[in-house]
């Protein structure tokens, strides 16, 4: 890389870390939008707050001195972050008390559970904060970057739940940040590294460069665990689909069975029963319909399209109808 272009780097990113108003005013800004949004469960007004943070100038600026030993400036990067984060909390710990909410929604919820993805889309996107500064024609994609991984909700989420007394769910929205800030840093350390021959060298000497591959490799377990939780779910999902398609295409060849207005009204699954207990509820309209013996011959048809470790019980039962007076 030449001297210039080093100077160059260094001085921006001196400016990226240096703690100032206007870092003071975005990042409170960006709080209460965030902090205003996840109340409200606003998808749109969380982005906006993403758009606002200004946490991703010093995170990299980090990374740089970190890459190249500077700890003034390494220091002076931390500083700024952590005033951004103690605000951020304590607009979301105010905002918390006062709204007084008994629960929260969505946005909160998806803040709470971080898994391998999250890691993943931090190291891309902290590779592009750094690639960004590095190639001046990028520095549009900057905005995009902050949004795809969010610094300021997850504190934000924290300080909501700690006002609400949610312990558990805080726990989870520091791991979402402290994954983010790993990935961050450990994702521009690497693209600047990349960078130019020099700062190669001064990747593999990096102490800043070790800790980040320590922690990712720590950050492996929780969010692994989150990570296969959230396939089985998925996978329970396109099973539980599969399954409710099968009975209503079986209902609709089958008219003769259960009568000509049967349906499914209701499919409940017990994944802890091993092989998984499928209850479906099925609702006839036809007067005389079932039989105890077409409710076995129903449930022989069901089971027989099914797959091997699932058992579906059909059970028929009795409906009252209560005329007024």
């Amino acid at each position: 890389m030449e001297p210039q272009k080093l100077e160059r780097l260094n001085a921006q990113f001196e400016r990226d870390a240096r703690l100032d108003g206007v870092f003071v005013v975005l990042s409170l800004g960006a709080s209460l939008i965030a902090s205003l949004g996840l109340l409200a469960n606003s998808t749109a007004v969380v982005i906006g707050a993403m758009v606002v943070a200004p946490w991703i100038m010093p995170l990299r600026a980090a990374a740089f001195a970190g890459l190249m030993g500077r700890w003034r400036l390494f220091g002076q990067a931390v500083r700024s972050l952590a005033s951004g984060v103690l605000i951020a909390l304590g607009c979301a710990l105010l905002l918390g008390r006062l709204a007084d909410l008994a629960s929260y929604g969505s946005e909160i919820v998806a803040r709470t559970a971080p898994n391998l993805l999250d890691l993943g889309v931090a190291l891309v996107a902290g590779a592009m904060a750094a690639y960004a500064k590095v190639r001046s024609e990028a520095v549009s994609s900057l905005a995009g970057t902050a949004i795809a991984v969010a610094l300021v909700p997850p504190v934000c989420a924290v300080g909501l739940c700690l006002a609400a007394g949610q312990a558990q769910p805080a726990l989870g929205a520091v791991l979402l940040f402290a994954t983010n800030l790993v990935g961050i840093v450990s994702g521009a350390l690497v693209l600047l590294g990349l960078s130019a021959p020099e700062l190669r060298q001064q990747l593999g000497r990096s102490q800043l460069g070790w800790s980040s591959l320590v922690l990712t490799l720590l950050l492996l377990l929780p969010l692994g665990g989150s990570f296969i939780d959230l396939a089985r779910k998925a996978q329970q999902t396109a099973q539980r689909q599969r399954i409710s398609d099968t009975l209503k295409a079986l209902l609709t060849d089958n008219r003769d069975l259960l009568g000509n207005q049967a349906y499914l009204a209701d499919l409940r699954i017990d994944w802890q029963r091993q092989p998984a207990l499928v209850v479906a509820v099925l609702r006839v309209r036809t007067p005389g319909y079932p039989t105890p013996e077409q409710v076995a011959q129903a449930e022989t048809l069901i089971n027989r399209h099914q797959a091997p470790r699932l058992r579906l019980v059909v059970e028929r039962s009795t409906t009252e109808l209560v005329l007024p007076r």
